[in-house]
């Protein structure tokens, strides 16, 4: 069965860490473009950050740029999302998802689109 699951969301401070992990099973992560994305409450998904199959090529949101970086361990078949400095307008449910594309640069959040594969998300609270 082919499946994505997040894990390591929870509840933290503002100004706090949290790093998010995106486990697969059933297939090979090391093919996928991966990206995250997150929904607030009463709000529309959007994009968080991508990153390509080799990991050497990423992008982020503005919203979170320089607070928030995306790895990957291929061997682990798995993705991090480290996130620093955390705010309250970072609350939301996170997600990954994966896509079967090769790209060598990772250069807008739009080629995290028409993702094949997604996971049931984790909840993010920041909150004092």
């Amino acid at each position: 069965q082919l499946q994505l699951v997040e894990s390591g969301g929870g509840l933290v401070q503002p100004g706090g860490s949290l790093r998010l992990s995106c486990a697969a099973s059933g297939f090979t992560l090391g093919y996928y473009v991966i990206g995250w994305f997150r929904q607030a409450p009463g709000k529309e998904r959007e994009g968080v950050s991508c990153i390509n199959s080799s990991g050497n090529s990423t992008n982020y949101a503005d919203s979170v740029k320089d607070r928030f970086t995306v790895s990957r361990d291929n061997a682990k078949n798995t993705v991090y999302l480290q996130m620093n400095s955390l705010k309250p307008e970072d609350t939301a449910i996170y997600y990954c998802a994966a896509r079967l594309l090769s790209l060598k640069l990772i250069t807008t959040m739009s080629q995290c689109s028409d993702m094949d594969y997604w996971g049931k998300g984790t909840l993010v609270t920041v909150s004092s």
